[in-house]
């Protein structure tokens, strides 16, 4: 009991989630600076930013739903801590696994974007109500290539759990070449999920302020600053487990250092994609996806299906 509270609540769990997912964003943000030719922030600001809200009065709007505006950013919180527990990190095993964990993932990790959508809505501003909707129409748009796109290894694996996928490809290491597509598709998908650009349509500053957020601050804030953070690294974690299943046999250490720079190689990724690309209206965002990123989340499908055959015969 203690060591379940202690592997939840420290390691591999909440303190050591938040702690990485304040030097995600440093990251992310020193190279979108870099990648800008600009300085960007010092290593400590991600945190002083975290406290500098924590320590700012929170102001709720006088017609907002006071139970779910302060529930939402919790809600938020705690979904994304809850889907790492079941993502195999430096072995081929996750802390909690079981058949099917792949699905209550994934659904673990649509939870933040609905709470954007509630908190926004039960903000009752019309700022907020404009950014919740478009993080729900958003949501639409990239959660079924993300699902494609994961489906594909899962079907060669013939399984459903994140650690039988993730120990049947450190078997059989050179098939993570026939998921590059499916890689390329997770990472689209994990930036519209992310809303990061060119998919921050819901958070739009130079058009509706915050979007969702825009009646949000102090602790309340903090939460869903947080909980975005550590989203970061759990998709990260996700694509990490099923698209690069390396050095996972080695021993801890290696396996944790290894860990460490897959999930900041796709950072940067995401980061390089925030540099290169602009904005896309929601109507564009949403034609992108289904005309172009779906079907090739279904060409990945075809090339696993038609492995797979090859395989059994």
């Amino acid at each position: 009991m203690i060591a379940a509270l202690f592997n939840i609540l420290i390691f591999p769990g909440f303190l050591f989630l938040s702690i990485l997912g304040l030097v995600a964003e440093f990251v992310d943000r020193k190279l979108y600076a870099r990648l800008q030719n600009r300085v960007g922030p010092p290593f400590f600001q991600p945190l002083a930013d975290f406290l500098k809200l924590l320590g700012k009065e929170e102001v709720v709007p006088e017609e907002a739903d006071m139970r779910m505006f302060n529930l939402s950013p919790v809600f938020a919180l705690a979904a994304t801590v809850v889907a790492y527990l079941y993502i195999p990190l430096w072995g081929t095993k996750a802390l909690f696994y079981f058949d099917g964990d792949l699905i209550v993932v994934l659904y673990l990790l649509m939870i933040p974007t609905l709470t954007f959508f509630l908190g926004g809505w039960y903000s009752r501003s019309l700022f907020s109500t404009i950014g919740a909707v478009r993080s729900i129409t958003q949501l639409f748009a990239y959660e079924i290539p993300l699902f494609i796109s994961l489906l594909a290894p899962a079907i060669l694996a013939n399984s459903w759990s994140l650690s039988a996928i993730t120990a049947y490809y450190a078997a059989h290491p050179w098939f993570w070449l026939f998921n590059l597509l499916g890689f390329g598709v997770a990472l689209i998908a994990l930036l519209g999920k992310l809303e990061r650009v060119p998919f921050d349509i819901p958070e739009a500053e130079t058009e509706i302020v915050a979007g969702s957020f825009t009646e949000y601050s102090g602790r309340l804030l903090a939460y869903f600053r947080m909980a975005i953070d550590i989203e970061v690294i759990v998709g990260a974690s996700l694509l990490a487990a099923v698209f690069l299943p390396f050095f996972l046999m080695a021993n801890p250490v290696l396996g944790f250092l290894f860990y460490l720079i897959k999930i900041f190689l796709i950072i940067a990724l995401l980061a390089l994609a925030r540099t290169v690309f602009a904005r896309l209206r929601i109507d564009q965002m949403i034609e992108f996806c289904w005309k172009y990123v779906a079907p090739v989340a279904f060409l990945q499908v075809l090339i696993n299906l038609i492995l797979k055959g090859s395989i059994l015969r």
